[in-house]
């Protein structure tokens, strides 16, 4: 299978065939069908169409056309994801899982369905050197994995930076394998709910996100975790899985606010109390000396400069504890890093939770 719309890179099979860029010799007539082999090169080729042969407006529909002669394989998993640092990170914007290329199970080899039209996310960023990308592992036969990219143009957006799920590559080096199906359309999804997520701007710079949650589909909901997502190129099977997420801890710093600030000055001001006065020592210790780093995050962090901001846009608290986000132009309360990390401005727009 192959897509024909956008034109891929060196497709001969386009409605109007862009001229060949420098160093590429020839159209790809035999091998713009085959799946990436085992070692090969994502995208089949580095080397880009001259110019971009498409545009495409933020939060409009945009549609990819296949080749109708392809072998379907029975469908299987499909994502269509963008990459604004030159292939080395894909962002998903749409999915086909399961039954690509047909209406559900199937063992034909002749797709039913050969085209899809879906909206562009109004959040991607304008850019004119986008990469649209098409992935797909196949249901039926070899354990392969297709991809095609073309070259396009993205305009209309107000938006920096997009969240959303990485790319899954599968049953090539370096990556899991993802079985035949053999009728069961639920192999491998596991990888697709599990996948990192990851932020890309506009000038390409990319940087990891928080985690959404696994009911989301449209626009990115973030919790207070922040766990480093890999790029594309390590083993995605590889994850921080030990890695304690932030929800776990919040609950102190906002359920036992009043005895850390109502309280301070009997503990610290009048200690003859507390040893003279056993009691009352023993009765009120634990908002004061036993969570010391609550008492100090319970009362609201400040937030960034300014009254508004980015939608999508990440920023360190003055702590370096947390971040906050930026939802529809006005910022979040503080999200926490997970424990033993900090926050670390990457960019104007974008942070990283690190370890320390």
């Amino acid at each position: 299978m192959a897509i024909t719309k956008p034109c891929p890179r060196h497709s001969p099979n386009c409605d109007i065939k862009p001229p060949l860029p420098p160093g590429v010799s020839d159209y790809d007539y035999n091998n713009i069908k085959s799946p990436i082999p085992y070692d090969g090169t994502l995208c089949k080729s580095d080397i880009p169409w001259t110019a971009p042969v498409a545009t495409w407006t933020a939060g409009q529909d945009v549609t990819y056309k296949f080749q109708t002669d392809g072998a379907a394989h029975g469908g299987g998993h499909c994502q269509f994801s963008l990459s604004y640092d030159g292939g080395k990170t894909f962002v998903v914007i749409h999915e086909e899982l399961q039954y690509c290329f047909f209406n559900g199970p199937s063992s034909d080899n002749i797709a039913k369905v050969t085209e899809y039209t879906f909206k562009l996310p109004a959040e991607v960023p304008n850019s004119d050197k986008v990469i649209a990308a098409w992935t797909w592992v196949n249901a039926i036969g070899n354990r392969e994995f297709y991809m095609n990219c073309a070259d396009i143009k993205i305009v209309g957006s107000s938006s920096s930076s997009y969240t959303g799920k990485e790319i899954v590559i599968a049953n090539h080096q370096g990556y899991p394998t993802i079985g035949e199906f053999n009728g069961n359309y639920e192999t491998g999804l596991e990888y697709y709910k599990k996948a990192k997520q990851v932020t890309v701007t506009g000038n390409g710079s990319t940087d990891p996100a928080p985690p959404v949650s696994s009911e989301s589909s449209e626009e990115p909901q973030y919790t207070s975790s922040a766990i480093v997502a890999p790029p594309i190129g390590h083993n995605p099977d590889l994850s921080p899985s030990d890695a304690p997420t932030a929800t776990a801890e919040p609950a102190p710093a906002t359920s036992e606010p009043a005895p850390a600030t109502t309280e301070p000055t009997p503990a610290t001001s009048e200690p003859a109390p507390a040893t003279s006065e056993p009691a009352p020592a023993t009765s009120e210790p634990a908002p004061v000396t036993s969570e010391p780093a609550p008492a100090t995050s319970s009362a609201p962090a400040p937030l960034p400069t300014g009254t508004s901001c980015t939608h999508g846009a990440l920023q360190c608290n003055s702590d370096n504890t947390g971040f906050h986000q930026c939802v529809w132009g006005k910022w979040s309360s503080v999200i926490g890093c997970p424990s033993k990390t900090a926050c670390k401005q990457t960019s104007q727009n974008a942070i990283i939770c690190d370890w320390v």
